[in-house]
């Protein structure tokens, strides 16, 4: 196509991962600037008139994109942020956290960058929040019907609002000190600052959503009181057992799980004081897992001013470019380079753990051997072995499914084989009442898919309760992340 005056190099240098803020001193600040306006117009500008527009289907939620780009492009905010918040409760939260699966589905992908939605997305929001268009919604009138949400992470908070706001009393239970979930304790500020989180949580209490923060259900109400004390329970508890690696050495003192660091670290830089925190100064940092929650991990301890930080990952290392057998518009696996990792660090792949290494009870080092695919498994190959040192290793190698909590023994949730609460395609367990929505009942995965089950379950808890609902579903308990179109 021709080019003459070098739109399409413009744009396609726009369409380029941001770059973070050069950091001279790690603090915890959000390490990404705010576009600036005219680079934001012109890649609102570059969404077309699809016809049949992908990054719909990309989307769990189904947001408008074409709609409020266009709305952006044209300068109407306030259009845009309502059209945004038509479909997505907390676009400021997935514009921040949400790994963007619009963009590998718009169109224009197909031979040039994406638009930026993701970028678009989080820009409409604070905008919306800057010029004051964000307002609480309570409802004009209440049902008399009660629902108790256990978890307040964005598939409860979704829930919660959603029921708010159709007229229900709903009180959102929490076990941690302070309401948020994984959104408080799991992601650090230098992805999302907790101000960001604090500012929706006073739109949803004046709307009327109540909030009970240090209440575990299970111990210190139990799941069968809570459902004889209102009308209907979400379980929204997340997908929060860690996955193990037990091997040789695991009981040597300094080997955590991601997100015990994880949390000690977000309460500390919240002002909390931490006894025997886990910190990674002046230490030798060893992440095993690749993904995104590992990278957390290395942008902490580069704040905690590690000696070292190396990420190890079984596997081979994800290709640059869209794969074949991974076309558009489906989600491909590549290689990522978060904000973490140009921070520094090392990432080594094929990398398989034989042994944690120490001396008089604490992990001094990890013996490690290349990877080799037998029988389409991953097994370490003989002879290749190497110790690496380490004072702390972070295991971050994903979840197996939601804590039991007194669950199957209080009332009748049990468990379905992948170690999630098994749900019927209203998102209720085999308690009527009792719902399920987010990673507790679909396993670990994306904001979005949390944001768009909490919306849904919303929506069935309300036509459990009143026999129809208004409330939109953009996604069933049986959906799983698009992969063919």
């Amino acid at each position: 196509m021709a080019d003459p005056r070098g739109f399409l190099k413009v744009r396609q240098r726009e369409t380029q991962p941001r770059r973070p803020v050069p950091v001279r001193i790690m603090d915890w600040k959000e390490v990404y600037e705010a576009q600036e306006n005219g680079v934001l117009k012109r890649q609102a500008s570059r969404c077309m008139d699809c016809g049949i527009p992908f990054c719909h289907h990309g989307c769990p939620l189904g947001n408008l994109i074409p709609e409020w780009n266009d709305l952006t492009w044209r300068g109407k905010e306030q259009d845009a942020s309502e059209r945004l918040h038509a479909t997505n409760n907390f676009p400021e939260f997935t514009g921040r956290l949400c790994p963007a699966p619009c963009e590998t589905a718009c169109v224009l992908g197909i031979n040039q960058p994406a638009v930026t939605i993701k970028q678009i997305e989080v820009s409409i929001a604070e905008q919306a929040f800057e010029g004051g268009f964000v307002e609480p919604l309570p409802p004009a009138r209440l049902t008399g019907k009660t629902v108790a949400v256990v978890g307040s992470g964005p598939a409860g908070l979704a829930a919660a609002q959603q029921l708010t706001r159709v007229g229900h009393t709903v009180a959102v239970y929490e076990r941690d000190d302070r309401i948020g979930g994984l959104l408080r304790y799991g992601i650090p500020d230098f992805k999302m600052e907790k101000d960001v989180l604090d500012r929706r949580l006073e739109q949803m209490k004046a709307e009327g959503t109540r909030f009970r923060s240090g209440v575990e259900v299970g111990r210190d109400v139990s799941w069968d009181q809570l459902r004889r004390r209102y009308d209907a329970v979400v379980i929204a508890t997340g997908a929060t057992v860690p996955r193990d690696l037990a091997i040789p050495g695991r009981d040597l003192d300094g080997v955590h799980f991601a997100m015990e660091y994880l949390v000690q670290a977000n309460r500390v830089v919240a002002g909390d004081a931490v006894e025997n925190q886990i910190d990674a100064r002046g230490k030798h940092v060893v992440i095993l897992g690749g993904g995104d929650t590992g990278a957390d991990c290395l942008g902490t301890a580069h704040r905690h001013q590690a000696a070292s930080v190396t990420t190890l990952a079984i596997g081979k290392q994800p290709p640059s470019e869209r794969p074949g057998h991974q076309p558009w518009p489906m989600f491909p696996t590549l290689f990522e380079v978060a904000s973490a990792h140009e921070e520094g660090g090392e990432r080594t792949y094929l990398a398989s753990t034989v042994e944690y290494v120490g001396e008089n009870g604490r992990v001094t080092g990890l013996k490690v051997a290349e990877t080799e695919y037998v029988d389409g498994k991953r097994l370490p190959k003989a002879g290749t072995e190497r110790v690496i040192p380490a004072d702390l290793v972070l295991l971050s190698l994903g979840f197996t499914g939601a804590e039991e909590s007194g669950l199957s023994g209080q009332i009748s949730a049990p468990f379905d084989p992948r170690g999630n609460v098994a749900r019927d395609a209203a998102y209720m367990t085999e308690t009527p009442g009792v719902f399920v929505a987010g990673d507790a009942g679909r396993g670990q995965s994306l904001i979005v898919w949390a944001i768009a089950e909490g919306r849904a379950c919303a929506a069935e808890v309300d036509r459990f309760l009143m026999g129809s609902t208004i409330l939109p579903a953009p996604v069933a308990p049986t959906d799983r992340a698009i992969s063919v179109l």
